[in-house]
Order: structure tokens, then C-alpha cells, then sequence
């Protein structure tokens, strides 16, 4: 196409720029014509019939490890509640607060880093959103109000909830369909590692003989920004997402980068005869045209997910943001012993993934989502009910949250599995925000300020029709999942869910 005739495809606002040479004639045809490319490739074949290796480790690794960071903060903050109440005289009701606006950020994180890691690359937002993260946590530790701690937390929240999208995106891309259910349940499971961790944290930098009360909490966060470094340089041997790379006209490194990647595995036969999908580049994805993706052309599927994100964010961030006021204030279990409860729960939810999850594989998406999800809202039920009967203390209390929870981790895990494996390539990331985005909003930032408020009462009863809410929640999603669920277990991410710019396959 001559640039004569490139202009004249333009609108009449658009030629008089470019005929006034107001941009620099070049750029614009090179992006136009990027825009144009027509590629076929069978890189997404070859990257799904790889075997498990040493590749396949270190990246989860490298990224999965942002889960455990996570753990470690959230566990950290909702373990120092106490000490907080102490140090800075926060109220139930500023630590619910706080623990929202964390929530918050991470909402508006995870849409604007979303938007970013499809338009600029999984790779370059690693390192974006771990910054974030790092400044963030570090200066949680120098907070001398609720307005500072606040504010802090808010904008560690976003670093982290960039983390989500980016991460999710490029773990589906580069692990092998037939486990690609497992290892993503086990990664996001392994939230619980980093919350073991802080449990077991918590008892020493709370531990006034061995720290100041007043520096113990602050020292807490500043080991989060430590780890952080540490991941920082853990990334920088990842590659960019070769299908990432493909479908943004980059065919020749996607290239390089799967033979590099193929190269690991010495006894790899010859990829002949794979199939070959035929596609064509473009740049950027409008969000008008994520918007009609989402919500015409695969609108159950976008029903599906709001109610599993909606259910397992109200679910989780209710009961773990409240956990230490729950024994603080209803068992009388000091501040300074509330990671010795944390730490039986931490466990459950990671053995969790580890046990069951390789049955999202084999028996199937569909049928272990919707047990999972029903099984958490009956036992949760089953528990609020002993809970406001009075027939539990607290280690039993615990060992009910335990079992709860070995279900619901799966269940949790599994709602992020969904949203990012059944939207198109284009639009994964900011498929994943969207969905982390509406289900936390509508389900989590206001679960801890409730329960905060509900748990002032002082009044069981109130505590426990929160509880039932909270089932209610996870028993509809999981109904949701079984009547309208994907069966992707297997399946190549483009077999799926086509990619918008799908020309054909061979």
C-alpha cells in the first residue's frame, strides 16, 4: 500500500494531519502497516507440547513468588492489627479502613496496569508494579496515622493488584495446557507459603521481649520491601510471553525467544506437523472492542466470572481481614499469639491446590469449581452456626476455618484460572484486571469495614448473618459455574477462546 493511499483510508480529520505533516509520515505507515501483518505460526503449538522442565520451574519461581509476597503483607497486616490498635490507637473500625483501602488500590492497580500490560508488554510491567510495590510497603513503615497508613497501603495495594494481571497473563501463556490448571492453582495457592511465613513473623516482631512494640509492626512491612529487591533481580532472566510477542506483529523475536526456550529440552523431537494458527498483528486492543468482547460476544462467560471473582473476594477478605479481631476479641487470644492461628489456616489453604488441584485437570473446570465453591459456602454455614451457638473455642474455631478453607483456596484460585484462560489473547490481562477489579470492589473492599463494624458489636449473632452472606455468595457461584462453566481443562488457550484477530488455522 502506497502512503498516498494509506491517508486516504483515514478520516477526513486524520488526512488533513498527516497531509499538513503534523506526524512524521513514517511512523505512522510502519504502525499502519504492523497493524496489517498477516502471520501464521505454530508457536502456541509448540510451547503447549513441551514437557515439564527446569524452564517451566524457575519461571513459576520467578513470578509465583509474588503470590507468597502477598500472603506475607496481607498476613503481616492483619496479624499487627493489634499492636496497631497499640501503637497508632487505631479502632476495629480504622483497621477495616485500612485493610479496604489496600483492597481499593488494588482495584485501580490491576484496571490501570491491566490496560498497560497489553499494550506495553507482560515483562516491562514486572518491573513497573514490583516498583510500586517496593516504595509503597516501605513507607507503610514510616506511617504515624490511619490517613498515612492508609494512603500507603492503598498504593501498595495497586502495585500488587498490577502484580495479578501481569503474572496471571504470562503463566498461562508459557505453561503447557495439560497442566496449566494445576500449577495455576498451586501458584496462586502458594499466596499461603507467604502467609505461613507471616504468621510465624508475627510471633517475634510482636514479642515486646525481644522488640519494641512501637518498631516491631514497622520492621514487619520493611521486610516485605526486602523480599521485593530480591524477586526484582529474580526477573530479569524471564522472557517476554512469545504469544504476547506474536500477536503484536514481533514474529521473529516471539520466534527466538521459543527456540531459546525449546533448546532446554535436549530430547525434543522436531516440530513438524504441529497446527498453525493464522492471525493478524495489531498493536493495541480499543477498549470499545474489549468492552463488546466482554460484554457481547462472550457475555456468560463474563457472568461467570463476576459471580466467581464477586463471591471468593467477599468470602475471603470478609474472614481473613478480620481473623485476628475474631480471636482478639471473642476468645481473648493475646495479640501477640494470633500467628500461632494463623498459622494451621495458612497451611490448609496451600495443601488445598497441592491435593486437589490436579483434578481441575483430569475430572475437569466445570465440576471441581462448583464443588469447590458449594462446599465452602456449607461448611462456612455449618461453622457460623457453631460459632453463634457458642460451642467452639478457639483452636476448634481454627481447625473449622482450616477445613473451610482447604476447599476454598481452590475455589478462590480457580476463579482467576477462569477469567484468564477463557477471554481472548489480546485482552487477557486486561480481562484478569477487569474481573480482580469488579469482583474485589463489589466483593472485598467493603467485606473488612463490615465485618470490622459487625465484630464491634460485640454481638455473635451479627457476626454470624455476615457469615451466612458469605455462603450464600459461594453456594450461587458455584451454581453459576455448573450451569454456565467453560470446560477448558487441556485446551489450548486459542482453541479456548479465539483471538480477536483469528484469521484461520492449518
Amino acid at each position: 500500500m502506497r502512503y498516498a493511499d494509506f491517508c486516504e483510508t483515514q478520516s477526513p480529520f486524520k488526512r488533513s494531519i498527516l497531509r499538513a505533516k503534523l506526524i512524521p509520515a513514517y511512523s505512522v505507515y510502519v504502525a499502519f502497516m504492523m497493524d496489517q501483518q498477516l502471520i501464521e505460526t505454530d508457536i502456541p503449538a509448540r510451547l503447549d507440547r513441551l514437557p515439564w522442565g527446569r524452564f517451566h520451574t524457575l519461571v513459576v519461581a520467578a513470578l509465583g513468588i509474588t503470590w507468597i509476597l502477598d500472603g506475607l503483607e496481607v498476613t503481616l497486616a492483619g496479624s499487627l492489627a493489634g499492636a496497631l490498635k497499640t501503637s497508632l490507637h487505631f479502632s476495629n473500625t480504622d483497621i477495616g479502613v485500612a485493610s479496604s483501602a489496600y483492597l481499593a488500590g488494588a482495584v485501580l492497580g490491576a484496571l490501570f496496569f491491566g490496560w498497560l500490560t497489553d499494550r506495553l508488554g507482560r515483562k516491562k510491567l514486572f518491573f513497573i508494579t514490583l516498583s510500586v510495590y517496593l516504595v509503597a510497603t516501605a513507607a507503610t513503615a514510616a506511617s504515624w496515622s490511619i490517613e498515612s497508613f492508609a494512603l500507603f497501603r492503598l498504593l501498595t495495594g495497586a502495585g500488587i493488584g498490577g502484580e495479578y494481571a501481569a503474572i496471571n497473563s504470562t503463566i498461562q501463556e508459557l505453561v503447557p495446557a495439560r497442566v496449566r490448571g494445576w500449577t495455576d492453582l498451586v501458584i496462586n495457592g502458594s499466596f499461603w507459603i507467604g502467609a505461613a511465613l507471616g504468621a510465624l513473623g508475627s510471633l517475634v516482631l510482636l514479642d515486646a521481649q525481644l522488640i519494641d512494640p512501637y518498631f516491631g509492626w514497622r520492621l514487619g512491612f520493611l521486610i516485605g520491601a526486602g523480599l521485593a529487591c530480591f524477586i526484582f533481580l529474580m526477573r530479569f532472566w524471564i522472557p517476554e510471553s512469545p504469544r504476547w510477542l506474536m500477536t503484536h506483529g514481533y514474529i521473529d523475536e516471539a520466534e527466538r525467544v521459543v527456540a531459546g526456550i525449546e533448546m532446554r529440552f535436549a530430547s525434543l523431537p522436531p516440530a513438524t506437523s504441529l497446527p498453525r494458527v493464522r492471525l493478524r498483528a495489531r498493536r493495541s486492543t480499543p477498549l470499545r472492542l474489549v468492552t463488546q468482547t466482554l460484554f457481547e460476544n462472550h457475555r456468560r462467560r463474563t457472568y461467570v466470572g463476576l459471580s466467581l471473582m464477586a463471591a471468593q473476594a467477599f468470602f475471603y477478605n470478609a474472614i481473613f481481614f478480620t481473623y485476628a479481631l475474631i480471636l482478639i476479641d471473642f476468645y481473648d487470644v493475646a495479640s501477640d499469639r494470633v500467628g500461632l492461628y494463623l498459622l494451621p489456616f495458612a497451611i490448609g489453604n496451600f495443601l488445598g491446590p497441592v491435593l486437589i488441584g490436579r483434578m481441575f485437570d483430569t475430572h475437569g473446570r466445570r465440576i471441581m469449581i462448583a464443588f469447590t465453591y458449594i462446599a465452602s459456602g456449607l461448611l462456612l454455614a455449618l461453622t457460623g452456626w457453631l460459632f453463634v451457638r457458642n460451642l467452639i473455642d478457639a483452636t476448634t474455631q481454627t481447625a473449622c476455618w482450616t477445613i473451610i478453607f482447604f476447599f476454598a483456596s481452590c475455589a478462590a484460585s480457580s476463579a482467576y484460572l477462569t477469567v484468564s484462560e477463557t477471554f481472548p489473547l489480546e485482552i487477557r490481562a486486561m480481562a484478569i484486571a477487569f474481573f480482580y477489579a469488579v469482583g474485589t470492589g463489589i466483593g472485598g473492599v467493603l467485606a473488612p469495614s463490615l465485618f470490622g463494624l459487625l465484630i464491634d458489636t460485640g454481638s455473635r449473632v451479627s457476626v454470624f448473618w455476615g457469615y451466612l452472606f458469605g455462603s450464600a455468595l459461594m453456594i450461587f457461584a458455584g451454581c453459576v459455574a455448573w450451569i454456565w462453566g467453560i470446560n477448558a481443562e487441556r485446551k489450548s488457550l486459542e482453541d479456548v477462546a479465539r483471538p480477536l484477530t483469528f484469521v484461520g488455522t492449518e
